[in-house]
């Protein structure tokens, strides 16, 4: 039997409660049945893995190197994905470096297979390093049944530390976090942006972004949210904003827009 997260209620609260019990809820969700065949099957296996070809054709193996970067739903585009994996990353015309959701790019960084004629499926602590993101992706999922708001949290927490710390230029950043649609749901409505700016110019709502966040944050950068207690003011703005829209949700879409950019 699997083990369901408990999420008694939804909103901040529902987060206040989900961080105190975490760590009990992670160990009891990381011992379940069928996440340890998963992670019993993946360490025995990924060593004799050498190719992108060899890794798409065993689902159990892809099912989990696609489960640890979110991208579950890919588990049947197999020709993409192998694309992807023998594209690498380091030229600029591989395909994860083209496409906007960069965990694609992670993924196949993580691999190596494009990248070096030595993958790093061969590498000691490799499958260690994929299982603790398969581990932490797919409790984030299964709160995500119970809470979509939560499960958004869950993934800001984690992704939006180790992005904001990272050296690379704050355009950078802000493009990441467009590409990420996790991560742009919770600046959205953190900042009471409408649901239509994600079809805006890119450059209109990377300048939107870092206007609204300089007002609302007194900053514009993302490096700031590498700041535990700045991440969480982000993270609790983005759910008591999101309930007080759901709790709207019978209003009409220009009163519910009117009223999150006058809070």
């Amino acid at each position: 039997m699997s083990f369901s997260p408990i999420v008694p209620f939804g909103g901040y609260s529902g987060w206040a409660f989900l961080q105190r019990t975490l760590p009990e809820q992670k160990e009891a969700f990381q011992s379940s049945a069928t996440l340890a065949r998963d992670e019993d099957y993946f360490r025995a296996n990924i060593g004799s893995i050498q190719t992108a070809e060899d890794l798409v054709s065993d689902h159990r193996l892809l099912k989990v190197a696609l489960g640890a970067f979110g991208l579950d739903d890919d588990i049947n585009n197999k020709y993409f994905i192998q694309k992807v994996l023998d594209d690498g990353t380091l030229d600029a015309s591989a395909l994860g470096n083209k496409l906007a959701d960069k965990q694609y790019l992670a993924l196949s960084a993580s691999f190596g297979f494009g990248d070096s004629a030595i993958p790093n499926t061969q590498n000691e602590g490799f499958a260690d390093k994929i299982l603790t993101a398969y581990q932490d992706r797919q409790f984030e999922t299964a709160v995500g049944e119970q809470d979509e708001d939560l499960r958004f949290a869950l993934n800001a927490e984690r992704e939006l530390a180790v992005l904001a710390a990272k050296d690379n230029s704050d355009d950078t950043k802000w493009y990441s976090i467009m590409g990420n649609e996790p991560l742009r749901q919770v600046f959205e409505k953190a900042l009471g942006l409408p649901s239509s700016f994600a079809t805006l110019d890119l450059d209109m709502q990377l300048s939107t972004l870092k206007a609204k966040t300089q007002k609302t944050f007194g900053d514009s950068g993302v490096a700031q949210f590498a700041d535990a207690e700045n991440l969480d003011a982000l993270i609790k703005r983005f759910l008591i904003r999101s309930e007080a829209l759901a709790s709207f949700s019978s209003t009409s879409s220009g009163s519910i827009a009117l009223t999150l950019l006058q809070g």
